[in-house]
Order: C-alpha cells, then sequence, then structure tokens
C-alpha cells in the first residue's frame, strides 16, 4: 500500500503528470525534459526524484547521457486499486440515472396537468 500512496503522490502534480506524458513518447534527458516548462533545472530534477521514488521512472546511464525513461507498472498497480472501485461508482451512477429519470417522469406527470 506504501507504493500506491506514493504512486499517487507522485500523480498528484500535474507538472509530474506533464513529465510521465512527455516520457510516454520516450526516453529524454532531464533538459529535454527542461525545455517545455517554465521551471529550473533544479526544480524538474526535484520532480523526477519524486517520480523515481514511485517507481514511476527510472534514470539510465550510457557515458555522459542519462536518459530517464517511464516504468508504467507502478501505473498498472494504481489502475487495478482504480479498478477495484469501478463497480461501486458504476452502481452509483446507476442509481442517479434511475433518480433522475423518475424526477424527469414526475416532472412531466405535473408539468402536463398545469397546462390544462
Amino acid at each position: 500500500m506504501e507504493q500506491l500512496d506514493r504512486v499517487f503522490s507522485a500523480l498528484a502534480d500535474p507538472t509530474r503528470r506533464a513529465i510521465l506524458a512527455r516520457l510516454a513518447e520516450g526516453e529524454a534527458t532531464v533538459n529535454e525534459l527542461v525545455e517545455p516548462f517554465d521551471l529550473s533545472q533544479p526544480t524538474i530534477s526535484q520532480h523526477l526524484k519524486v517520480l523515481e521514488h514511485a517507481g514511476l521512472v527510472s534514470r539510465g546511464r550510457a557515458a555522459q547521457f542519462r536518459p530517464v525513461r517511464l516504468n508504467a507498472a507502478p501505473l498498472a498497480g494504481a489502475a487495478r486499486w482504480i479498478g477495484d472501485y469501478r463497480r461501486f461508482w458504476e452502481e452509483s451512477l446507476d442509481q442517479l440515472d434511475a433518480y433522475v429519470k423518475d424526477l424527469q417522469a414526475k416532472e412531466k406527470r405535473h408539468g402536463s396537468k398545469r397546462k390544462r
């Protein structure tokens, strides 16, 4: 559960989500990740540390080139956890849909009585 907490904590920040979206396209250097943001390199590095701690990214080493790569496995764990609640929210939405239809039917019946 601790891993899941780290993943959701990392995903809570829009900059980190944007970094993950960029890495979904392929590995990148820190400098390449800095480019689209109005943030400093140390700030992006801090975001990467959070993502690394959550297991969402890893850094390679090829000479002086240190590519950052997306690790999707922790996202699968988060998706499974969310999926466990899918039945609950679908049932809730079905109940809400039935309630709205009931209200609309009552409103239609009362509306037609008023017009007479």
